[in-house]
């Protein structure tokens, strides 16, 4: 079972940074997505980022260049570079982990394809 471990969280002031790290335990194979969704207190757990094994990555409109996903296998660990932080930004920020398919030679993330998640970091912004 591959586990995930979030770190890097914390309180800053608009406009500041931040850089999340999650360890992953082992990967299941060389085809998985790995991504960042956030919580925020009364809201529905949303996707940000997404990286898939091919090294393709997405991310939501909401964080399109201020924040990066990337990742390290040497160090089996995945990234969130987050930058020029707002008031919405805050959340408990998960790390998620699955399997992707191919289709016709391209990776993709399907609907619902974490499998497996992390504990959470929080992340607080202050104006």
């Amino acid at each position: 079972q591959v586990q995930l471990v979030e770190s890097g969280g914390g309180s800053v002031q608009s406009g500041g940074s931040l850089r999340l790290s999650c360890a992953v335990s082992e990967y299941t194979g060389n085809h998985y997505c790995m991504g960042w969704f956030r919580q925020a207190p009364g809201k529905e757990r949303e996707g940000v980022a997404t990286i898939r094994s091919d090294g393709r990555t997405t991310h939501e409109d909401s964080v399109k260049g201020r924040f990066t996903i990337s990742q390290d296998n040497a160090k089996n660990r995945l990234y969130l570079e987050m930058n020029s932080l707002k008031p919405e930004d805050p959340a408990i920020y998960y790390c998620a982990y699955g399997r992707s398919i191919g289709i016709a030679g391209v990776t993709l993330c399907p609907s619902g394809w974490a499998t497996y998640w992390g504990q959470g970091t929080q992340v607080t912004v202050s104006s």
